[in-house]
């Protein structure tokens, strides 16, 4: 923290989110909950003021379910200290982190413990865990459950880390059946390895590497997690979805009253595979960024409220990794480093094209925490923990990944050119970034706490949500 909040304060603002509009507000924080949301000017006895500036809006502190932290094991990737000051930088106060690319997965009880303790002394945002379904845990997912992760995530293709291993379609069934019994759901990077490239160098062009990952692969693998979650009952969820077309899919499941969400990132929603060059490896994601065609189509699923959530799916490496092969798509690791700038390059896309800010901002706060299970983040609030953050939609961003408060400096927003920035965050009523501040002077003592699903033990000074 940048330094010590006083305990009882009032934030007055003329624009205050409150979950579907904005409206003026004076939002009261005691010990480090929202105790009271009055009128602007209401007085409000024994409180420090602050005031937001008027071209900027008070919004909720956002929420991030799709973040890989690596710590431990890969925390040259990307550890706990480095991730959530990026977060709390970009406004997010609480992320769920997914069970790879730490060494252990996290697909037991057990390795849960090892990335709890590893988080536990470095979180600058509350921290929750996802558990990872691997052929090997399949029967015995009931005691990651009941230490407490928010859910389970499965990939239908090969991960690229050989310790969590992929399931087939019979695996999946068997996983949805565990999982719908434990009233748990699974999460799903969908993607049919039947119906992908074989590994291997595909040259520095990214259209070779686009083909070796075609949409085709995205909806065979959909249409598989929707037919076992109908046979089933579980609740699915899609992660980074990029194949727009497979849309309408999800919408006749849900009409069918398959239990059956989905999220897009900040990447497939701002960039286009037709202006990637040759060479840029930091652009290499799994799925793929898509055609312009498509990411139109991902806006109108923004737009008619069929996409859930938008979520970073942040994962780094280090950039030796991510340049593997001189830039060679198919050698290059995969993964986007964008946990830090996520709102403010959705919110550039949007208002270019005429979609307000109040459209955007439920899927990066009360979506993602209804994917997660988390009750009571994601809103302003009375009772709700007092996460905040001070947005400024005109501000003008230059994204320098060497500046990006994430461990390795690569980033496939290196050089774009963004509207709206973060100029302050609070958790818990404490001030976790404040814009303008040097990164070695922003975080403090690390404030955040560890998460876990409501009915869970959890252990003492830590929060179930």
């Amino acid at each position: 923290m940048t330094a010590s909040s006083p305990s009882r304060f009032v934030v007055r603002a003329g624009r205050v989110f409150d979950g579907t509009a904005f409206v003026p507000a004076a939002v009261v924080v005691e010990n480090g909950l929202v105790v009271a949301m009055l009128d602007e000017d209401a007085a409000v006895a024994d409180a420090a003021e602050v005031r937001v500036a008027p071209d900027a809006v008070l919004l909720p502190g956002l929420v991030d379910s799709h973040v890989h932290v690596n710590e431990p094991g890969r925390t040259e990737w990307e550890g706990f200290g480095s991730a959530t000051r990026a977060a709390a930088a970009g406004g997010v106060t609480t992320i769920v982190d997914m069970p790879l690319n730490s060494i252990p997965p996290t697909t037991t009880a057990a390795a849960l413990e090892v990335k709890r303790a590893a988080a536990a002394a470095s979180a600058h945002v509350d921290v929750g865990f996802w558990g990872g379904a691997v052929p090997e845990n399949l029967g015995e997912l009931g005691a990651l459950h009941e230490a407490g992760v928010y859910g389970f995530k499965c990939f239908l293709a090969p991960s690229g880390v050989e310790e969590f291993g992929h399931l087939d379609r019979a695996q999946l069934r068997r996983a949805m059946g565990e999982i719908a019994a434990l009233d748990s759901r699974l999460i799903v990077h969908a993607e049919d390895p039947e119906l992908l490239g074989a590994d291997g160098a595909l040259g520095r062009g990214y259209d070779a590497f686009l083909a070796s990952r075609p949409a085709t692969s995205e909806a065979s693998a959909i249409d598989a997690v929707i037919d076992a979650a109908r046979e089933t009952g579980a609740r699915a969820h899609i992660l980074h979805l990029s194949d727009a077309r497979s849309l309408p899919a999800i919408r006749a499941a849900r009409a069918d009253g398959v239990d059956i969400t989905v999220e897009t990132c900040p990447h497939y929603l701002t960039i286009i595979a037709e202006e990637i060059p040759d060479g840029a490896s930091e652009f290499k994601c799994c799925p793929p960024i898509r055609e312009a065609s498509n990411r139109d189509l991902l806006w109108q699923g923004i737009v008619d409220g069929t996409i859930d959530a938008i979520v970073s799916d942040h994962s780094p490496s280090t950039v030796d990794l991510k340049r593997a092969g001189d830039g060679d798509f198919g050698l290059a690791w995969g993964g986007i480093s964008g946990l830090q700038v996520g709102l403010s390059a959705v919110w550039t896309e949007a208002r270019e094209r005429g979609i307000p800010l109040e459209t955007i901002l439920p899927l990066f706060t009360t979506g993602p925490a209804a994917v997660a299970g988390l009750a009571v983040v994601g809103r302003i609030a009375v009772g709700a923990p007092a996460h905040l953050a001070v947005f400024a939609p005109d501000d003008v961003v230059h994204v320098d990944a060497r500046e990006l408060r994430h461990r390795n400096p690569i980033s496939a927003y290196d050089g774009r050119v963004l509207t709206g920035r973060v100029r302050r965050t609070w958790l818990r009523g404490e001030v976790v970034f404040e814009a303008g501040v040097d990164a070695a002077d922003a975080g403090g003592v690390p404030g955040g706490r560890l998460l876990a699903r409501s009915g869970a033990l959890v252990a003492v000074g830590e929060d179930a949500s």
